[in-house]
């Protein structure tokens, strides 16, 4: 007899918390404590890949045995000017040094999701690449920004759903994906391990995305202009 596999969620992210839970899918919370330093030369993808995996690893490692199926689900999402990894800010000095160096150009923003399977330790990751270009926001703008602390917990410092700030022009790939968690690519993985979400991706990506949900594409990427015109 087929059971449904618990799932957990290794992420005290809102946000990524919030995806599931619009994707109808019941799940529990076991946040992963490991040391997200980038080792020495790495590139930013295999950075991300790393990191979501390890999540899921280090959660699994804590929980007690079981033969009763579980799924642990785990994200990393990286900010990326080339090579150069664009982590979370140190302080408001950092915030503003990220957000003038992404200013007026584009950059990647990486997202690698991870499910690993219990008891069985089947491990499947799969990684998302985004596009993003930012618009030519003032240093009063960025003053203003940073003083409202929502960079603080943001890799890159910036959210890109962040209405008064609205730093982005336009992106090519996948709208959730930049928020933190690829949709389309999270529940064609979770698939592979047989569960389907009870609310299909597209539906749960719109309640958030007034803009194009990549969904319904094969390479899951979209190509989004944002309106600006009423910020700067």
């Amino acid at each position: 007899m087929h059971r449904t596999p618990a799932i957990i969620l290794a992420s005290a992210s809102q946000r990524r918390q919030q995806f599931l839970r619009d994707l109808g899918l019941a799940f529990t919370i076991a946040v992963a404590d490991i040391d997200e330093t980038p080792l020495p030369a790495e590139e930013p993808a295999a950075m991300t890949v790393r990191l979501a995996a390890a999540k899921a690893q280090a959660v699994a490692a804590r929980l007690p045995e079981s033969a009763a199926p579980r799924l642990i689900v785990a994200s990393d999402t990286t900010v990326a000017i080339g090579d150069e990894i664009l982590g979370k800010p140190l302080d408001a000095a950092d915030a503003g040094r990220m957000l003038r160096a992404l200013r007026n150009r584009d950059h990647r923003v990486i997202s690698a999701v991870s499910v690993l399977q219990l008891p069985d330790m089947r491990h499947v990751t799969r990684i998302n690449r985004t596009t993003v270009i930012m618009r030519a926001y003032s240093d009063a703008e960025v003053d203003a920004y940073v003083a409202s602390g929502d960079p603080m917990d943001k890799a890159g410092a910036y959210g890109i759903q962040a209405r008064g700030f609205a730093p982005v022009v336009a992106l090519e790939g996948c709208y959730a994906g930049v928020m933190g968690l690829p949709l389309a690519d999270f529940c064609d993985l979770l698939a592979e391990f047989g569960v389907r979400t009870p609310v299909a991706p597209r539906a749960a990506c719109l309640l958030f995305n007034t803009f194009a949900c990549c969904a319904t594409r094969i390479d899951h990427a979209a190509h989004i202009d944002f309106d600006t015109s009423a910020v700067g």
